[in-house]
């Protein structure tokens, strides 16, 4: 039986009808087609569909697309300005070398983005804490660990993130 939700997705307005068994990433990358999400292993595990829901980095491959409704969401496609401009986190992953093949980039991005949103000066072992839960085959995680160091002073506007929030509702 299709639902009718409604929630903001990178700062826009979305209404739509779905499934009540669709996850986020799939709608996502199959009904909005915002590709960038990527499915990595489908349980939650390797981070790859990290994306941030009201202010926290979530997996959307296990967060069902019905739970998106009053929310607002934050996926990789939004943190480029509108004119393609980069946002200073993603250039610091160009810049120090944390892309090489790219698969788990967006994931990285959004734990990344999450975290210095509630400590813009994370010392490395808040970096490594909080990108715990993604997976990289390609670089050792240095040079995503040095990019995200490096984008510390770099902060702009943009999603205020907590690390708990309780809004009295029982889930």
């Amino acid at each position: 039986m299709a639902m009718e939700i409604e929630f903001t997705c990178n700062g826009n307005l979305t209404q739509m009808e779905i499934e009540p068994h669709w996850t986020l990433l799939h709608l996502l990358r199959e009904e909005l087609g915002f590709t960038g999400t990527k499915e990595g292993c489908g349980s939650g595990e390797c981070g790859a569909c990290t994306v941030i829901v009201d202010g926290l980095a979530v997996n959307a491959c296990i967060f069902l697309a019905v739970e998106i409704n009053g929310r607002e969401l934050t996926t990789v496609e939004g943190l480029a300005d509108a004119d393609g401009t980069l946002h200073p986190l993603q250039q610091s992953f160009v810049d120090n070398g944390g892309i090489q093949c790219g698969f788990c980039t967006p994931g990285m991005l959004m734990s990344a983005k999450a975290l210095l949103d509630e400590n813009p000066a994370p010392d490395e072992a808040h970096i490594k804490e909080a990108l715990a839960g993604n997976i990289c085959r390609c670089t050792g995680y240095i040079q995503i660990f040095d990019s995200v160091k490096a984008a510390q002073d770099q902060s702009t506007d943009g999603i205020n993130v907590v690390a708990w929030k309780d809004d009295g509702e029982a889930g």
